[in-house]
């Protein structure tokens, strides 16, 4: 038995049909559109930790082992270090001075580099009286003296270039950079914008100048954040909500909420 309601004047009321028609369709377009990019943004996390980084892309990590590295910065990579040990990330490690070694490779769990922060952690005072001290670090009695950050940043960039998809690289540094290395050094970066390499950049208090030649010569894409020490870092990681997520969905839902309500589906023709 048909539910249609016959009426006489069925072809007046076909430019209405064909409005409704549009705004339903227009509609769950939307809602389709919303479901879509709430798939494609859920594809593709990142990790908020020190810097944004891709969740599901390798890190490599070049940190400032330097005679220029003092005592009084050491914290702060030992904060920072933490910090990105509990991201949840793939990491390699570039370590450098005057030269560059790769300390672990390109898909590393973030929790290996847990183990050296306590290179750069004092540990709890014993007794009244003594001041603390650092453990001494691998790197300091054969490895540690001048300061060449391209040698870190060629040799990051030769790694970053070789992954699958392009690795991102964080530089911890007081960015203090000898300054005959400062030609080679502009050059490096400079290959890091042709390659559209990402590079970001953890400062251990860098003078402004520093900090300024390294926002021209990586540009705006490259924020310089400063590094916390681990006193400073919250006991438990705080993973944020997805408002990106959260406002794709609710802008879904709206979309189907408005299709129903714009006019509940009525059928007719010819008596």
């Amino acid at each position: 038995m048909s539910a249609a309601i016959p009426l006489a004047d069925a072809p007046a009321l076909r430019p209405r049909a064909r409005v409704t028609f549009a705004v339903r369709g227009a509609l769950a377009g939307a809602a389709l559109a919303c479901v879509l990019a709430f798939v494609l943004v859920s594809r593709h996390p990142h990790t908020r930790t020190l810097v944004t980084l891709p969740a599901h892309a390798d890190t490599v990590l070049v940190l400032d082992v330097s005679a220029s590295i003092s005592t009084d910065t050491f914290s702060r990579i030992g904060g920072t270090l933490a910090a990105l040990s509990r991201s949840g990330g793939r990491f390699g490690l570039v370590v450098f001075s005057d030269l560059a070694y790769e300390a672990l490779p390109p898909g590393t769990p973030a929790s290996d580099l847990a183990p050296f922060v306590r290179y750069f952690t004092l540990p709890p005072q014993r007794q009244h009286g003594f001041a603390q001290t650092f453990p001494p670090n691998p790197w300091q009695a054969t490895f540690t003296g001048g300061t060449r950050i391209s040698a870190g940043m060629e040799l990051a960039h030769a790694i970053a270039v070789a992954q699958p998809r392009r690795a991102t690289v964080v530089l911890v540094s007081d960015l203090s950079d000898d300054p005959s290395d400062l030609t080679r050094l502009a050059t490096v970066l400079a290959a890091y914008r042709r390659d559209a390499v990402p590079a970001r950049i953890v400062g251990l208090n860098p003078t402004p100048q520093d900090a300024g030649l390294f926002s021209r010569l990586l540009g705006p894409g490259a924020p310089i954040v400063q590094a916390p020490t681990v006193a400073e870092l919250p006991p438990h990681d705080v993973t944020p909500l997805p408002w990106t997520l959260v406002a794709l969905a609710f802008a879904a839902a709206a979309a189907l909420t408005a299709r129903e309500l714009w006019s509940p589906r009525l059928d007719w023709g010819r008596s």
